[in-house]
């Protein structure tokens, strides 16, 4: 993938194009946001923003700009394939060549999915809220395809040593299912750390979705690669990218 950015490691058919970005990719941001600061919300100089989402289209070939959400730590997809639908929501999927769906994270999980035949692809934003609300679920009935045929690949995100949450996350998942506790370390500060990657997995199987791809990235641990949040924030937006060809 051109100026260091990640591709996916998964079975997808050749039909089926993706890519995460890094922090470093020759892009025009500076400070905070240094350097391919990809998010127009976060108080970057929105030239910069612009003149690194033109280079992320010429850097990946990208047959169109991407669909970018006004993501809301929801459950909400949007269908690309539907021109009547905003861009509100934290998912977006698609069957149709050449309609990019994206996600920007910079901590929270970026999910992929994309279906055996090569005719289906979706992208999701899982942070805590937005798996404990069913955006996965959310995500993979929108596919419109068997979760059996479907596979997933997930990107770049905190891991479970950096990930410190409180009580009341904890309790949101062990009211979905109470086998989830094993996705939560407590720590000496009597609070939990929370395995992001392991609560989307089980999540997926939860759906049907058994093909399971990625993970063991750490946002927060890895500055040259990522941003991160809970690391520096104020701070840029890794995008995560899929496309039909």
């Amino acid at each position: 993938m051109p100026d260091g950015h990640i591709r996916p490691t998964w079975p997808a058919p050749p039909s089926v194009c993706a890519a995460a970005t890094v922090r470093a990719a020759g892009g025009k941001s500076r400070g905070d946001y240094a350097d391919f600061n990809l998010a127009d919300h976060v108080n970057d100089d929105p030239e910069a923003v612009r003149s690194n989402r033109a280079l992320l289209v010429e850097q990946l070939g990208l047959p169109d700009p991407p669909r970018w959400l006004e993501q809301v730590h929801g459950r909400s997809v949007i269908d690309l394939d539907d021109p009547a639908q905003g861009n509100r929501g934290d998912a977006a999927v698609t069957g149709r060549a050449g309609r990019v769906a994206v996600v920007m994270t910079a901590d929270c999980l970026p999910l992929l999915l994309a279906d055996r035949a090569g005719t289906r692809v979706g992208a999701a934003h899982c942070g805590w809220r937005g798996l404990a609300n069913g955006v996965v679920a959310q995500t993979v009935a929108a596919m419109g395809v068997a979760p059996a045929d479907l596979m997933a690949w997930l990107g770049p995100a905190i891991s479970q040593g950096a990930y410190e949450v409180d009580a009341p996350v904890r309790d949101a998942f062990l009211a979905l299912d109470a086998d989830h506790a094993g996705c939560f370390i407590e720590n000496p500060r009597q609070r939990w750390q929370a395995n992001l990657y392991a609560l989307t997995r089980r999540l997926l199987a939860a759906s049907g979705v058994e093909a399971i791809f990625g993970g063991g990235f750490c946002t927060y641990y890895d500055h040259r690669r990522f941003f991160s949040y809970r690391r520096q924030g104020p701070c840029g937006r890794m995008a995560t990218l899929i496309w039909l060809k």
